[in-house]
Parts: C-alpha cells; sequence; structure tokens
C-alpha cells in the first residue's frame, strides 16, 4: 500500500506539471495574439516554477533502487592520527545531523564510543524519514579534512581522516538468515553519566557475524534484551546492503569498470586551510564555502553522485 501510494503521488505530481506547462503557454499564445505582455510575463515566471518543480522531480525519480525509501543506519568511525582524527569524525557526526534536521529526518543514536580528548572514535544513528538511503547511501567512503589543527600548539597543517558507512534499515518483510553458529555475542557495561544514573549491569551489547567480520554493537535502550533486538536488526541491515553492494560491483565488472562505485574509498575532500574548498571526488562538484557544507548543506553533492550513480549503473542499458 506505501508503494502504490508512492507511485500515484509520483504519477499525480507529473500529470500536474503537464497540465501547468499547457496552460502557460497557451497563455502566453493568448498574450501574443492580443497584445498583452503582462499576461505573457505573468505565464513566463509561471514556466520557471514549473521548471524548478519538473527538475525536483526528476531528481526524486533516480530515488528507485531497491531500498531507497527505506530508513538507514549511518556509522561514522574516526581514522588514524587519535585526537585528530576523532575530532573530524565528531564534525561529520555534526554535518550529518545537522543535514537531517534541515529535512525533516528523525535521528536516533544506537552507539557512540567517545574519544580519550576530544572527539569520538565511533558512532552509529538511525536516520528516519522518506529515502533516507536512497539520499544517503553515496556517503559511504573515507571523507578527508586539511586545516590547521587546533590540538597543535605550533599550528601546523593537518590531514585527518574518517569513513562513513550507510546501510538500509531491512524491512520485516524481507528474509535473511542468520545462523546461531556464525555469531560471536559480547555484553558490557554501557558508557553513561556517573552517579545515581552509573549503569551497574553489562546491559550493551556487541555482535559479531564471523564469516563477514562485520560487527554491530547498541548500548542506548535500557536492558540487555532491547539492546540485543536492535543489534540483530543492524545486522541484518548490514547483511542486505553488503549483497546490494555485490550486485553494484557485479554490474560494474560487467560494464568493464573500474570498481569506482565509491564503496569505501575516499569520496570527498574538505580543505579549511590554505583556502576553504569542498570537492567530490567522484563528481567534480566544489564549493567555495566549506563552513556551510560543515553546516549540512550536502545537497547539491548527494544529487549529483546519486545522478551519476544511476547513468553508472544504466549506461549500458
Amino acid at each position: 500500500m506505501r508503494e502504490r501510494t508512492q507511485l500515484e503521488q509520483n504519477i499525480a505530481a507529473v500529470r500536474e506539471i503537464e497540465r501547468d506547462l499547457a496552460d502557460n503557454l497557451g497563455l502566453i499564445e493568448m498574450g501574443e495574439a492580443e497584445g498583452e505582455p503582462s499576461i505573457v510575463d505573468e505565464a513566463q515566471a509561471a514556466l520557471q516554477t514549473v521548471k524548478a518543480l519538473s527538475a525536483k522531480k526528476e531528481l526524486e525519480s533516480l530515488l528507485s533502487g531497491e531500498a531507497d525509501a527505506n530508513d538507514c543506519f549511518l556509522e561514522v568511525n574516526a581514522g588514524a592520527g587519535g585526537t585528530e582524527a576523532q575530532d573530524w569524525a565528531e564534525i561529520l557526526l555534526r554535518m550529518y545531523t545537522r543535514w537531517a534536521e534541515q529535512h525533516g529526518y528523525k535521528l536516533t543514536l544506537i552507539d557512540e564510543s567517545p574519544g580519550e580528548e576530544a572527539g569520538i572514535k565511533s558512532t552509529t544513528l538511525q536516520v528516519s524519514g522518506p529515502n533516507a538511503y536512497g539520499w544517503l547511501k553515496t556517503e559511504s567512503g573515507v571523507h578527508r579534512l586539511v586545516r590547521i589543527s587546533p590540538f597543535d600548539s605550533a599550528a601546523r597543517r593537518h590531514t585527518s581522516f574518517a569513513s562513513v558507512t550507510v546501510w538500509p534499515v531491512v524491512d520485516e518483510n524481507i528474509e535473511i538468515e542468520i545462523l546461531d553458529k556464525d555469531l560471536r555475542v559480547d555484553t558490557y557495561r554501557a558508557s553513561g553519566a556517573g552517579g545515581q544514573h552509573i549503569n551497574k549491569t553489562d546491559s550493551a551489547v556487541r555482535i559479531t557475524h564471523m564469516p563477514t567480520g562485520i560487527v554491530v554493537a547498541s548500548q542506548q535502550e535500557r536492558s540487555q534484551h532491547q539492546n540485543r533486538a536492535k543489534v540483530m536488526t543492524m545486522l541484518k541491515a548490514r547483511l542486505y546492503e553488503l549483497e546490494l553492494r555485490k550486485r553494484e560491483e557485479e554490474v560494474a565488472a560487467f560494464q568493464g569498470e573500474k570498481s569506482e562505485i565509491g564503496w569505501g574509498h575516499q569520496i570527498r575532500s574538505y580543505v579549511m586551510q590554505p583556502y576553504q574548498m569542498v570537492k567530490d571526488l567522484r563528481t567534480g562538484v566544489e564549493k567555495g564555502n566549506a563552513q556551510g557544507v560543515l553546516d549540512g548543506d550536502l545537497d547539491d553533492f548527494l544529487a549529483a553522485s546519486l545522478a551519476a550513480r544511476v547513468r553508472g549503473n544504466n549506461a549500458d542499458a
């Protein structure tokens, strides 16, 4: 029913664009025939609105992948480099949080490992809302930051790396077989506030899927049982995302491409010093307002990488 409703809305939007286009072209013809330039100007202004709407719908039509409509999990991990990399991971987390808030998505913290001095070692969020996975799936990869380090007393320029992984929340109607013998389950005490709120039981759960090496963890629920259920949901999602990735790599190999889908590779460079520039290494999209990007202005990058990915998959269709 959800898919049917979405299809009906998409069809209605296309018909509305067709109708508005025809009506305004008719008004222009009438205005020119009757010598009424005000009517022509008004219709031309309306056509610009139609153009913008059609461009938006064209972009949304690219979100037609198998799991694009689903919610997603977003994981950020600091690279090597200690405090500098951990601070960069936290900046990335803030960037995605700002983007999600600007687009009305709901965020749920699943797991977080804080850095020793500042920043975070790793964190996992659930992003909930229409097409969350479709929009964010191309963000998987390594993100590079170049800046004057606030942790360096000599004020030298440092390069830091952090990785982002995005995978879809799996619908209940998608069956994924997970064998108990393939799982290693660890429990530990969840980190949190001290005092009367200190955690006194091993409620946090970490599960390792031995055949693939995938590790997922949750510490935000109150009980070990709830955290285990959350972790199993995340594991199913990771395994599903792994299958989607294999399919894409098979398509790329069939088309004779050199695996430039972007999974696990450096995808974007954020330069803060000696100049400001954010450049996507896959699409070539650049923005001089690096701080604006770090404040959540990601739409141009997401749209370009999504379009490039769809074009690549359909190159030989």
